[in-house]
């Protein structure tokens, strides 16, 4: 059976696991009734509709 020559350093692993572990911004789109962009499968946060029903009232911030 193998064994490895050294022990293998943090920095190494961690290289190796970071090239997988990116993080990646959120595809957003527009929303059909106000052109907000939101995420896919959401309530628009600033009209409060989703595929075109009002869902939720949006909160006034004064």
């Amino acid at each position: 059976m193998a064994v490895p020559r050294a022990k293998t350093s943090k920095a190494r692993t961690r290289r190796r696991r970071g090239v997988n572990m990116h993080l990646e911004a959120p595809q957003l789109v527009a929303c059909g009734n106000c052109g907000n962009l939101v995420m896919p499968h959401h309530v628009c946060p600033k009209c409060g509709f989703y595929r075109g029903r009002q869902v939720i009232t949006p909160e006034v911030n004064g």
